[in-house]
């Protein structure tokens, strides 16, 4: 290790101990505030936990608790009870003070029979995080599962817990006893050493407390300093939260995140999306989350913003035209209705089809309006593509090309317009794709203004002209110095 690379190393270090130590501070001072959070523990009370065990377990649970800051607009928590069926004890309506949700959670008794702890995720995922039950679906509000058990679940928990993930909840999970520690690792989010613990019997719970109400605390209640926030400009501080602003001469768009110099250009925007096999269901109803994060940056309307979308796999199918659709309610919901095609990845064929069918009059395009490709795939094109992505560019549609997983990036390279790196984007994980959305920015403004033109002409002619001047008065001085050399001489 270089030395610049261990110095690095120490101030990392110092950094994250000064983090804990200042948690542990403000935690024993009873100054610690847990920002605004969705909290569910997911509890086994399955046959192998004897009474005794479970009451240590609700201990635990009222220990964390009790270092949180519960309320309506604080964080809500709610316990799932799980052993061969599910029992929502708690939603995370239920209770807006501390002392009622202690004592509920004192009445909860164990069911006693086996341990389905993938039921116990899916209906946590289904139902306690639902709206029904008290769940918030604003970006600044948390969703957490902290799962409790000691043995090895009766059912599959790999898959449904990657679903959980993927719909935004983090997920602690704790092991007991003889409890299979791969599937509390196939359970946790990442990183894992941060999500999974394990204890060797429930009289040792109580141990992980402190780390769980370390874990919520959050000393610093402005989200801006802590840049705990998404917006794309200025971010202002409220208590507990935070709301987004511009910088002069932008708008705020509809996201209340997003901000565009140009909010009333007109522009048609088509998305060119892979269905193939190798994308997966689960992967391709995120990749509709991300179209429709886009579209939230766009100003939807009859007169400005219309959007088409295409999918493709060994054909290609137009979901629908551009101009169907003159707001993001209506559109966003189409988005969503799309069906997964799966088959091959024949993306020439889809450029192709966007150059000569999507961007058409009869298909909704607007003459004089600017056309933007937004071309995604999770593979290598199994047709050739160079024809048809120079076809696109030539006729004036504004490329881009949104890589993922095994996309080829010479390939997306050679579809994105220029300069290709502000036209082309790769990620490894669909789970990143969000963070491409916050980047990609297909806002084009209109035209200048004849007016605004002619100022620059006359501002230039009024620059050459006190040039044309300095220029004379110069030649002036040199003659005048000369003259006096000659004199001298």
């Amino acid at each position: 290790m270089t030395l610049l690379g261990f110095v690095m190393l120490l101030c990392i270090l110092g950094a994250q101990a000064t983090v804990d130590l200042r948690n542990a501070a403000a935690m024993a001072a009873g100054l610690c505030n847990t920002k605004p959070t969705d909290v569910v523990f997911i509890v086994d009370s399955s046959r192998s936990v004897r009474p005794a065990e479970f009451e240590q377990v609700k201990v635990f649970l009222t220990k964390v608790i009790d270092g949180l800051s519960v309320g309506a607009d604080a964080t809500r928590v709610g316990v799932v009870n799980y052993a061969s069926r599910v029992k929502n004890e708690i939603s995370l309506k239920s209770h807006k003070t501390k002392a009622g949700l202690v004592k509920a959670v004192s009445k909860i008794e164990p069911l006693s029979t086996g341990t389905m702890t993938g039921l116990a995720i899916q209906f946590a995922m289904n139902v306690a995080f639902s709206e029904a039950e008290g769940a918030r679906k604003s970006p600044g509000i948390s969703k957490v599962a902290i799962i409790v058990t000691d043995g090895r679940p009766q059912d599959n928990v790999r898959d449904i817990a990657a679903r959980a993930r993927e719909s935004g909840i983090e997920l602690f999970a704790i092991g007991v006893g003889r409890v299979d520690m791969t599937t509390l690792r196939q359970m946790a989010s990442e990183p894992l050493d941060d999500h999974v613990d394990y204890v060797e019997s429930y009289s040792l719970i109580e141990k992980l407390t402190k780390k769980f109400q370390e874990a919520f605390c959050a000393i610093v209640s402005d989200l801006c300093a802590s840049g705990d926030h998404d917006c794309e400009h200025i971010c202002i501080s409220t208590p507990g939260s935070f709301k987004c602003a511009c910088r002069e001469g932008h708008t705020l768009m509809e996201d209340g995140r997003s901000c565009s110099a140009c909010s009333n250009a007109a522009i048609d925007v088509v998305f060119v999306i892979d269905g193939s096999k190798s994308v997966r269901p689960e992967n391709f109803e995120l990749v509709k989350k991300w179209i429709n994060l886009i579209v939230d940056k766009l100003d939807v309307s009859e007169t400005n913003a219309h959007v088409g979308l295409v999918q493709y796999s060994s054909t290609v199918r137009q979901e629908f035209p551009l101009g169907r659709y003159n707001n993001k309610k209506e559109l966003k919901e189409a988005v969503k209705r799309m069906a997964y095609m799966e088959r091959g990845t024949m993306t020439g064929h889809a450029l192709n089809f966007m150059s000569e069918n999507s961007f058409g009059p009869n298909q909704g395009a607007r003459p004089g309006v600017t056309k933007v490709g937004i071309v995604f795939t999770d593979g290598r094109s199994q047709d050739y593509i160079g024809d048809a992505a120079r076809k696109a560019k030539e006729n004036g549609f504004k490329m881009y090309a949104v890589g993922v997983g095994n996309a080829v990036e010479d390939e997306l390279r050679e579809i994105a317009s220029e300069p290709v790196a502000d036209h082309y984007f790769y990620t490894a994980d669909f789970k990143t794709m969000n963070q491409i959305a916050k980047k990609l920015q297909i806002n084009v403004c209109q035209e200048e203004d004849p007016c605004e033109c002619n100022s620059v002409i006359k501002f230039q002619k009024k620059v050459e002209e006190a040039l044309t001047v300095l220029t004379k008065k110069l030649e002036a001085v040199t003659k005048r110095i000369t003259a006096l050399e000659n004199k001298i001489v």
